[in-house]
């Protein structure tokens, strides 16, 4: 009998939603994504504890204020998180901006091209990288620029039509909806289970 996991790659690519080194290399999915939750969660495991102190090691020696070091130290693991996804998957590793660069396009073209910079210093070509951006007028701007750079882009916060069609004329690599949160609005619009 046929896994519902398999009957899923036979229609769609499989993309995991996680940081969880052991899930991914059991289920072998295609792509990964990240955002700051999933790095988070990822950095309790006993695996990266390591990446952790040297991150923070990494930190206590840069120059700047208290809260650009802090985000310079976020942003050091994620990339180390992706890097150790993107070593386990044929694919690609979406990496978020910053959300508080969110309504400026200018921080987050230039956070884009740093996380980029960042991974093909580890020797992750960005055609492994995709780089996950708010979808405010902002953040599809930013995505606009980036891909013209050959850095593409998933757009996330993604909640309307109008969203996803700005998206598409700003050449965005691909858009991700939040199903989840989609579906709950038709359960409680409508009084539908839609399981």
């Amino acid at each position: 009998m046929v896994s519902k996991l398999e009957q899923l790659r036979a229609m769609t690519t499989v993309v995991a939603d996680t940081g969880d080194i052991e899930a991914v290399a059991r289920f072998k999915p295609v792509d990964c994504t990240t955002n700051p939750t999933i790095v988070l969660k990822t950095l309790d495991l006993p695996a990266f504890a390591q990446t952790m102190d040297d991150a923070v090691r990494w930190g206590r020696a840069q120059a700047g204020s208290r809260d650009a070091v802090a985000a310079a130290v976020a942003d050091r693991l994620a990339i180390s998180v992706g890097e150790k996804l993107a070593a386990l998957v044929p694919g690609r590793v979406s990496t978020e901006v910053d959300a508080t660069l969110s309504f400026n396009t200018a921080a987050s073209v230039a956070k884009g091209r740093e996380i980029i910079a960042d991974y093909e210093r580890r020797g992750v070509t960005r055609d492994r990288i995709l780089i996950k951006l708010a979808s405010t007028w902002e953040g599809i701007r930013a995505a606009e620029v980036l891909q013209k750079e050959g850095i593409d882009c998933n757009m996330t916060l993604l909640f309307s039509r109008a969203q996803a069609m700005a998206c598409a004329e700003a050449g965005a690599f691909l858009i991700s909806p939040f199903v989840g949160r989609i579906l709950d609005w038709y359960k409680k619009a409508t009084g539908r289970d839609y399981t």
